[in-house]
């Protein structure tokens, strides 16, 4: 199979779809890549380095989608790439359906093959090519939320930790999967009094025995949710309904119980955010002010640390991409039920439910 790295297109993505590791492995299994010029670039790899793992680097973005079979990427296509995308391609990458029907109209008509990788879920329900990206985005919300509290930036002038007879500022994390954990141990470890809210108990007493001491759990209520709002500095938004929109648990009528300068972190933007406040923002304009409440809701976040996230994602792709290059997707997805589960879109009709249901679109279950 010929596959294709392009380079990334959107406001501040460094990363790139796959080290020149991985792309050695696909040569290796007897697969031709083509790469864009200066594709890795801004994780750390340069066009040489794909050259002697044994890939072909091309002048344009054109150049790749023209040729290769399979798209291996990490966000979704943006508008200049959608008239590029052909009928029959697949494409291996993060799409978010359910929070962009520009998107999932253009998919559609492209008839192309959607694998999305934030819907490929185990038996367990562990979402495997999210985990490594939830991770870097969890950390890193908790380091925002504590670079926007100072006053310069726009936040209440707390330092996240305390010093010896000042407190330390308070944390409220919300959603105790991966990205609520990284961000809660994060915060944590900067010496923040912390706060993790989820609706399942199991989960709860879990996070109450493994994480650090200045760490504790909440049922997540309403009712609950707004008696920690008053006292609280940064909110960590880390709400995950797998391929579909991601509830408000944050009303805009809560901004009032806040005080002036708290930090809003919305992880969960890319599924259309968890604050009703939330709209997406870039690594180039982070924040914005609502009500003396600052936002921080950028899509992309472990893109400002491409080297690691590039090659935390190539380790957790990298064995699904052999499969559907040396198999197809078709055989691959009828061999694993966990890729299956990532055929979001396949000749233009939606094949994920969730996404079917946010756009009252007709659904298409994939066994038919």
């Amino acid at each position: 199979m010929k596959i294709g790295i392009p380079k990334e297109i959107k406001n501040n993505e460094n990363r790139v779809g796959m080290t020149p590791a991985g792309v050695a492995e696909l040569v290796r299994h007897g697969h031709d890549v083509v790469v864009q010029h200066t594709a890795g670039e801004g994780s750390g790899f340069s066009d040489e380095e794909y050259q002697k793992a044994g890939a072909q680097v091309l002048p344009s973005i054109e150049d790749v989608y023209a040729q290769a079979e399979m798209i291996v990427k990490v966000k979704e296509p943006i508008e200049p790439e959608y008239p590029l995308v052909r009928p029959g391609q697949l494409l291996f990458t993060y799409f978010h359906f359910a929070c962009d029907r520009p998107l999932t109209d253009a998919m559609l008509s492209s008839h192309a093959v959607c694998l999305a990788y934030e819907t490929v879920q185990l038996p367990n329900g562990t979402l495997p090519l999210l985990l490594p990206m939830s991770e870097v985005a969890g950390r890193m919300a908790a380091l925002n939320g504590a670079y926007y509290l100072q006053k310069t930036k726009g936040g209440s002038g707390k330092l996240i930790s305390g010093v010896p007879g000042v407190k330390p500022a308070r944390v409220l994390v919300l959603g105790g999967g991966v990205v609520g954990e990284a961000a809660a141990r994060m915060a944590a470890g900067l010496g923040a009094d912390v706060t993790i809210a989820d609706i399942s108990l199991p989960r709860l007493k879990q996070l109450a025995a493994e994480l650090p001491v200045n760490v504790r759990t909440l049922y997540s209520t309403e009712h609950n949710i707004r008696k920690e709002l008053p006292t609280t500095d940064v909110i960590v938004g880390a709400v995950l309904i797998p391929g579909a929109k991601a509830p408000h648990l944050i009303t805009r009528d809560m901004l009032g119980l806040m005080q002036r300068g708290t930090v809003l972190v919305d992880v969960a933007i890319d599924q259309g955010g968890c604050f009703e406040t939330s709209r997406p923002t870039t690594h180039s304009e982070p924040v914005y002010d609502i009500d003396g409440i600052v936002h921080y809701c950028v899509a992309n976040i472990p893109g400002a640390v491409p080297n690691t996230s590039t090659i935390a994602l190539t380790n957790a792709t990298l064995r699904y991409a052999l499969a559907l290059a040396d198999k197809g997707w078709q055989q691959a997805c009828r061999d694993d039920e966990s890729l299956r589960r990532g055929l979001n879109i396949v000749d233009g009709r939606i094949t994920f439910k969730a996404v079917a249901d946010a756009f009252n679109l007709p659904y298409s279950p994939i066994e038919l």
